[in-house]
């Protein structure tokens, strides 16, 4: 079975060879996906290497956690399954449970904003605030 290993701490630019090199010194069977941004497609500090073996997924562990690569110290650990990370307050849906979510075209932020409406980030605070004036007027 393969073992999943978390590898943080990772340098913003790495080069990708460099580092497979450095999981080929300790064994094979070694393969690392780098997680990226969506948005600009640059690295996040931090991927996943799936171990084929158990022994070599430990020699990974205490060979390189803690090693220097590009100026960083690596952390390397057993990655968690998402379902074993969910706390009590965990609000998310348990896996197998997801419900599809709705999609919603809101306006989060607009730079041309309409004159006389009120600015959309603070529509619905403004809209509280009026409900609550009204309700203090006092008879005259």
């Amino acid at each position: 079975m393969s073992v999943r290993l978390y590898v943080g701490n990772l340098p913003q630019s790495f080069d990708n060879q460099e580092l497979d090199a450095l999981f080929a010194s300790v064994g094979e069977g070694i393969r690392f996906k780098a997680v990226q941004d969506r948005e600009t497609g640059a690295g996040r500090g931090f991927g996943f290497a799936n171990v084929d073996d158990e022994k070599v997924a430990d020699a990974v562990i205490e060979q390189l956690n803690g090693r220097e690569f590009g100026g960083n110290a690596l952390r390397v650990e057993r990655s968690e399954r998402r379902d074993e990370r969910r706390g009590p307050n965990d609000r998310r849906p348990a896996a197998g449970n997801a419900v599809a979510r709705k999609a919603v075209n809101k306006v989060v932020h607009r730079d041309d904003v309409e004159a006389g409406a009120p600015d959309p980030r603070w529509a619905g605070e403004l809209a509280k605030l009026k409900g609550l004036l009204d309700g203090q007027k006092a008879a005259v």
